[in-house]
């Protein structure tokens, strides 16, 4: 998954354009909550992507995630 893949599921979950999300942006300063990670991480996990909420919380970036799920 790459960060593109990555930032427009975020995009898409809190429905603005993907362009408006950085690689460093903090996710939760653009409104996402625990709902949303718990979301993503259940679409993620049906591809085989093992993840725990903790690891997406500790740094909630596009950056680290897609260096989380590599």
């Amino acid at each position: 998954m790459t960060p593109d893949d990555i930032r427009t599921q975020v995009a898409a979950l809190l429905e603005v354009p993907p362009t408006t999300i950085a690689d460093d942006d903090n996710l939760l300063d653009h409104g996402l909550d625990s709902i949303r990670v718990m979301t993503l991480l259940e679409s993620w996990r049906t591809t085989g992507t093992d993840l725990a909420f903790a690891d997406l919380a500790e740094t909630p970036t596009i950056a680290a995630w897609s260096t989380l799920v590599r």
